[in-house]
This record gives C-alpha cells, sequence and structure tokens, in this order.
C-alpha cells in the first residue's frame, strides 16, 4: 500500500508530540511532514533539539488578542501532495485558510484537546469564530474521551476519532518509584506551572491539611515558578518546611523526580490533557488529579491506580492525599497498576492509531 502522506500544522516542536510525530515518520504506512508556526514557546523554555528531517519552522509572526496568539504565517508550505492535513492549532491564518478552502483531492483534519468556554467574552467570542469551521472538516481527532464527547454533541455530523498523546515513557520506566518505606513520610509530586489554573494553590492548602492533621508527608513541586511565592504565602512556615522547589526542569531530567515520588498530584481547573499524567504511570505512581483533567478519564482507573477528585475542592484532595498516607499499602498496589496501563501508551501504539483513522477516512480498510 502507497505510504498516506500527511502534513501536520503544529505550534511549536513540543517534546512530547515530537515522541508520537517521530514513530510516524517511522511507520512504513505514513511519509510524514511536520510544519510549527514558532520555533519555541516563550512559557516553556524546552532546550532547543535538532529538526528532524520531516520537519520545519514556518515564516511568519504572531499577533496577542484577548490574551490568545494569533499566528500570521507569511509564506504557506507546499501541500499539494498531501492527501491528508492534520490541524493542531486554529488561532493561525494558514489553518484558517484551510478551513475556508474548497478542496476536493485531501482530507483535513482536527487534532486537538476539548474547546474551552472560559475566559472573557472577547476570548469567547474568538474562539467561536475560529472553531466555528470545524464542521467543514473531513474528521475532528480529539485529545482524550472527554474531547471526544464534547466535540460529537458540538458538531455532531463530522466524524470524530480519539487520539491522546503517547509519549516516550522509558526513561520513567527505566527509573520507577521504588516505595522504600524505610522512610515514613510520603512523597508527593506536582510538576507544571505554578499558576492558578494547575490548582498549586489548591494543592498546598490541601497539603497543609494534612500536615496540621499531624501526618507525616512531603511536598516535591518542580516547574516554572510563576506564582509560586504568592502561593506559598497563605501557608504557615511549618508546612513551608514539608514542600521543596526543584526549579525548572528539562524533560530529559524529570524521571529523577517521578523516581523519588510515592504519588503524583495534579489538581488542575483545567487541563485540556496533561502529559504529565503519562509520565507519572510511566513512572509507575498512583495519580490523583481532578475532574478537570483530560488525562484523567483515559489513563486513571479511580480506586485501581488513582482517584479523580472535583477540581477547586481542597477537603476532596486531602482526603484522596491521606487515603495513601493513612494505607500505604495502595502505593504499590496502584503504581502496579500504572505500570500495567503504560505500556499501552507508547508513540508506536498512538501511530498506528493514525493509521487506522487515516485508513477509515480513505476507506481502505
Amino acid at each position: 500500500m502507497k505510504p498516506f502522506e500527511v502534513g501536520v500544522i503544529s505550534v511549536v516542536p513540543s517534546p512530547y508530540q515530537r515522541d508520537i510525530f517521530r514513530a510516524m515518520a517511522a511507520s512504513p504506512e505514513i511519509s510524514l511532514k511536520v510544519y510549527y508556526l514558532e520555533a519555541a514557546a516563550p512559557d516553556s523554555p524546552w532546550p532547543e533539539e535538532p529538526l528532524q528531517p520531516y520537519e520545519m519552522i514556518l515564516r511568519g509572526r504572531y499577533v496577542s488578542v484577548a490574551g490568545n496568539r494569533f499566528h500570521v504565517v507569511t509564506e504557506h508550505p507546499n501541500l499539494r501532495e498531501c492527501r491528508a492535513v492534520i490541524l493542531n492549532n486554529l488561532t493561525s491564518s494558514l489553518a484558517q485558510y484551510l478551513l475556508r478552502s474548497n478542496i476536493q483531492d485531501r482530507k483535513l483534519l482536527f487534532w486537538g484537546e476539548a474547546l474551552r468556554d472560559q475566559g472573557s467574552n472577547t476570548r469567547r467570542l474568538i474562539q467561536h469564530f475560529v472553531a466555528g469551521r470545524l464542521r467543514n472538516v473531513s474528521a475532528i481527532v480529539a485529545i482524550g474521551t472527554e474531547a471526544e464527547k464534547s466535540y460529537r454533541l458540538r458538531f455532531p455530523s463530522v466524524p470524530i476519532y480519539n487520539i491522546p498523546y503517547h509519549c516516550n515513557l522509558q526513561p520513567f520506566m527505566d527509573r520507577q518509584a521504588s516505595f522504600d518505606r524505610s522512610r515514613s513520610a510520603v512523597r508527593f509530586l506536582f510538576c507544571g506551572q505554578m499558576i492558578a489554573r494547575k490548582g498549586v494553590d489548591i494543592l498546598v492548602r490541601a497539603f497543609d491539611l494534612l500536615i496540621r492533621k499531624g501526618l507525616d508527608a512531603e511536598l516535591i513541586l518542580t516547574g516554572r515558578e510563576a506564582d509560586l511565592e504568592k502561593i506559598l504565602q497563605q501557608i504557615p512556615d511549618s508546612t513551608k518546611q514539608k514542600i521543596s522547589y526543584e526549579g525548572f526542569s528539562a524533560p530529559k531530567d524529570l524521571p529523577q523526580f517521578f523516581s523519588r515520588a510515592d504519588v503524583f498530584v495534579l489538581p488542575s481547573r483545567y487541563d485540556g490533557w496533561g502529559v504529565v499524567v503519562n509520565q507519572a504511570i510511566g513512572a509507575g505512581l498512583p495519580v490523583i488529579c481532578s475532574d478537570a483533567v483530560g488525562a484523567g478519564y483515559d489513563l486513571v482507573e479511580s480506586g485501581r491506580n488513582g482517584f479523580r477528585v472535583p477540581a477547586g475542592e481542597v477537603d476532596r484532595l486531602a482526603s484522596a492525599m491521606e487515603s495513601f498516607i493513612t494505607q500505604p499499602n495502595l502505593l504499590a498496589e496502584f503504581g502496579q497498576r500504572s505500570s500495567e496501563i503504560a505500556r499501552h501508551w507508547t508513540p508506536e501504539k498512538g501511530a498506528r492509531r493514525w493509521v487506522t483513522v487515516l485508513s477509515t477516512l480513505f476507506n481502505n480498510i
């Protein structure tokens, strides 16, 4: 079978997206080109790595509108030979041009997290405008089951598929947590930006409740500092002494933090997916996440490898965290289940899911 010629329009060379792109490029059934709108993300200073032969940065610039970055692409890529074009972002002149073009000889797909209905009126109006044309795409490929549900409700006439992020978890598997009970304290880990959307303030307050109850626990924070200083002002010094902030870490350094932890916590007020949950199960950790984390519905089996708690509820989060302190046998039990789940979330399996979607769209299966 002739390979599917696929072009992807994405925002930046994210290390997590690039894992699945590498697997797609290595598949004999896909001939891949990936075009990025920017060389780097201003709020995620990942170390730069050389582009692969199938990757390139498009020429252009961006303008900020109501907190959104809209990219103006000044030189369009040659997509004429692509049988399928995958848009991973809607806020660019190129995406809007493609969404408004009536091109019969190729499929146009949108691959994205659930659309947010939050923010200012201006922001919601912009989102409504840029997303309106999705009803004309050949298919929407949702990132997660919750996103899939929302797209099915919003665009009932469009074929909907589900392909979440699949990351290289081997470095995390190689350094899985040991749950060493020679120390009594249970170590909780958060990895991400120290901002309200990620629920770090909720986590710190929940952790403070545990310490006030006299429970033996520690909290490790790693990620961009952002609002951390202000967040820590709300708790006493006795709790702060149990918290260690490790700064921003490059992706290659993250396995060492996950291997030191007993439980991973992601209490976001909103997270369309949350790749750190992939990493946590790869490290063999139990996971506590809020019900506003997309990955929680695909990677966390509540009561088997972790818990989902209502977003923003400090007491419910503290109760879930306390479960691992008062029932330490859950650490190894839930961690083992996370490891089992992780084996099914390799980039190669993600690439196979793309082959299946493309084959279905082109009536090859």
